[in-house]
């Protein structure tokens, strides 16, 4: 719970004007700044705080944590209790000023891995220089000469695990040895130790292989990427002739991976095949746990329709398969990391029976026994305390809209709310579970970051984004987020947002834009701050313009029912709400109703699309940013997970793709596209130029060369944004 000195933080940190003494001793107005779109993308003037590299340590008892600063970067070990600094592990200026970005402990807190000059492969890999320290001898290894990807210290803390080239290696770090354990890895055909395109992206599973805690096996992957057709992208880098990037990408349909498992005995450096049960339809392998037990391997299997998910016990001598559970969904399972191996069954979150809830399996009873229960989603969980046998999880119990923290007991009794600052509350647990770090915002005020006791009491205010409300003290006054339901014609209770101009006027006419991602699962409307867009929606307040943002069905935090309800039919239920949401604005006597726009990216950018296609009557533009445009052109797991295949579904894919609709435009529409995107391909956006040419519909349209999906990098991000608010304003 709160403690006094939390509420006297808030009481002296108000968002409102500082004001400066005169001589006679009054108070003298200070002129207040505009927000700009320079500050906003061009700076780090509106940075709300966050604690970097956290890591608890093994006793629970101290953390640590990467500093940043000029000359140097430091890892500076915190005790919980106290707040202190108890000393600095390491300084960059003793190891050659190497300038590392990330690092890990071994499990003795002996050694740290150490990595440097990162750069980024996809959304979520990389491959970096990777250094091996010793805190005893003070003696800094590199651990190969060139970049390498996913190191690992072995549980004993004596081998560096790595891939480079597709290959698992490991380095002896006492004998300087390094051992190829797998030899056939090629780019485009063979990956061992690491994944696919589309198991990074879509089932988040980037690291192929899983030590044992006894470090005597290492469990890894083995993709064969041969018949998977490969997409191509022209890089243009300012060179004479530009360079084409190619990948495995299986777009929905088409064929994926073949995936094996392989178990390899790290004394005697040979691997053995996991003797996989042979059903063809479970295709996906999207998790490997070692249990508490080095000699049983947990293995999920996952059939293609991603709806009937089995869980296998391996035995890592002879490779042989054992069904421990099994879940099966109407619709689709979603794969997550909410599970602890327990010694007689594992913690587990499951949707089985409507709401996203914490279950514990038996062994002995082959059952699954319900530990949460109610109207609500289990959006997190932190860990079990063994000994107290109390679980520590994030739920949006209170409301859709807020997340807080909470503690049950393992038979479901005794729940305690942990946080009750009211907005969105995330917690980073210490190892032993007596201490988290709380990182809180709600919609109007920024992150404050506390230490608390496993009873949720604050210790103490570690961070409360000072420089950004002093900052955000020289400007205008922002424009409060309000948040609103309403029931569409479909009998359907939406939630949403809303961002009025600061000097609101109940009498005149507003403009609107809207904001959409409306993606299965995802949630746009949640108490809390904004960052940059934020800043960008209270400049637009500020030029008039009233900005609103509405959960369709579909999206999360409300169950499985109104998550799923949009399954084999992407885009129908979401556009159906969001052009109710545009005629319940139009209702409204402070609305233009002939001045609504609506923009999005990526799922949003899909969703903006079809909104002024099908909602021709009633949307006057729409801004698509990177957008799915058939999702005949996106990837297997994602696509078919929604949707089944093509072959299966076919009226699904096209009677809500925006190119099918095109005849339709009336609107203003501008089309935006990073040229190098690996994940909704630059494809999507040239053939929907195609259909619209094909119409004769004029569009805007802007390209950007060599940018991802994320469309950034120097001024990129500014130049995309004035884009895009230059067009609003033109058109509202």
């Amino acid at each position: 719970m709160k403690s006094f000195i939390y509420y006297l933080i808030i009481f002296l940190i108000p968002f409102s004007a500082k004001t400066q003494e005169g001589k006679s001793g009054a108070p003298a107005a200070v002129e207040l700044k505009k927000i700009t779109l320079e500050d906003i993308y061009s700076s780090r003037s509106f940075q709300q705080d966050w604690v970097w590299g956290l890591k608890s340590m093994n006793s629970g008892k101290e953390y640590t944590i990467i500093n940043y600063k000029k000359d140097e970067t430091t890892i500076d070990k915190y005790s919980y209790k106290s707040g202190e600094k108890i000393k600095t592990i390491l300084n960059s200026s003793n190891i050659g000023n190497l300038k590392f970005d990330d690092y890990k402990f071994n499990s003795s807190e002996e050694k740290i891995l150490l990595k440097a000059e990162s750069e980024p492969i996809y959304r979520y890999s990389e491959k970096s220089f990777v250094y091996s320290y010793d805190l005893k001898t003070q003696s800094l290894i590199k651990i190969f000469d060139k970049k390498i990807s996913l190191p690992e210290f072995s549980p004993n803390g004596k081998m560096i695990s790595y891939v480079y080239n597709n290959n698992l290696y490991i380095y002896d770090i006492l004998s300087g040895e390094t051992t190829m354990c797998t030899k056939d890895g090629q780019k485009n055909k063979i990956i061992y130790g690491g994944t696919d395109w589309v198991y990074e992206e879509e089932f988040s599973l980037v690291k192929g292989y899983e030590w044992s805690h006894n470090s005597k096996y290492i469990a890894y992957y083995r993709f064969d990427e041969s018949n998977v057709k490969e997409f191509s992208m022209d890089i243009f880098n300012q060179n004479l002739y530009p360079t084409q990037e190619k990948f495995k990408y299986p777009k929905a349909g088409e064929e994926n991976s073949l995936v094996s498992l392989f178990i390899l005995n790290v004394k005697n450096k040979k691997s053995i095949k996991v003797k996989e049960e042979k059903n063809t339809l479970f295709v996906y392998t999207p998790r490997i746990y070692w249990t508490k037990d080095s000699n049983k391997l947990c293995v999920l299997k996952l059939n293609r329709h991603q709806n009937h998910l089995k869980l296998y016990f391996t035995n890592p001598a002879n490779g042989k398969q054992k069904l421990i559970y099994e879940e099966i969904d109407d619709f689709y399972i979603d794969i997550h990391d909410n599970m602890t191996f327990l010694e007689d069954g594992f913690i587990w979150t499951s949707e089985k029976n409507g709401f996203n809830h914490l279950y514990k399996f038996s062994y002995d009873s082959k059952k699954m026994s319900q530990i949460t229960k109610g109207k609500f989603e289990v959006t997190s969980f932190y860990g079990f305390d063994e000994k107290e046998e109390v679980l520590y999880y994030q739920s949006n119990e209170k409301s859709p809209l807020q997340k807080h923290i909470y503690s049950v007991n393992i038979d479901g009794s005794k729940k305690r709310l942990l946080t009750d600052s009211i907005g969105v509350n995330n917690a980073d647990f210490s190892s032993t579970l007596e201490y988290f770090i709380n990182t809180n915002s709600n919609a109007n005020s920024p992150n404050i970051i506390t230490l608390n006791n496993k009873q949720g009491r604050i210790i103490r205010v570690l961070k409360k984004s000072e420089n950004l409300r002093k900052t955000l003290s020289e400007y205008e006054p922002l424009s409060k987020k309000e948040f609103f339901s309403f029931e569409t014609e479909y009998n359907v209770s939406l939630n949403g947002w809303m961002i009025k101009p600061p000097n609101f006027d109940a009498e005149k006419k507003y403009p609107v834009l809207m904001y959409v991602y409306g993606g299965p699962g995802n949630q746009q409307v949640l108490d809390s701050w904004g960052g940059r867009n934020f800043m960008w929606y209270q400049y637009l307040a500020q030029q008039d313009i009233i900005i609103v943002c509405v959960d369709n069905r579909g999206t999360g935090g409300r169950g499985s029912n109104f998550k799923k309800c949009t399954y084999q039919e992407l885009g129908k239920l979401e556009t159906e709400d969001q052009i109710a949401t545009n005629k319940y604005l139009a209702s409204l006597d402070f609305i233009d109703k002939d001045k609504i726009g609506i923009w999005g990216w990526s799922y949003g950018g899909y969703m903006s699309s079809l909104c002024l296609l099908k909602g021709n009557d009633v949307f006057s533009f729409a801004i698509a940013v990177a957008p799915v445009t058939n999702w005949r052109f996106y990837d297997t797991i994602y696509t078919e997970r929604y949707m089944r295949t093509p072959q299966e579904n076919p009226n699904g894919y096209d009677l809500n793709s925006p190119i099918n609709h095109v005849e339709k435009l009336k609107g203003n529409y501008l089309l935006i596209h990073g040229s190098a995107d690996d994940n909704v391909h630059y494809q999507n956006t040239m053939e929907m130029i195609s259909a619209l040419v094909k119409e004769n519909k004029q569009f805007d349209l802007f390209i950007y060369p060599d940018k991802n999906h994320s469309i950034y990098g120097g001024k990129t991000r500014l130049n995309l944004m004035t884009k895009i608010t230059d067009f609003i304003i033109k058109n509202i």
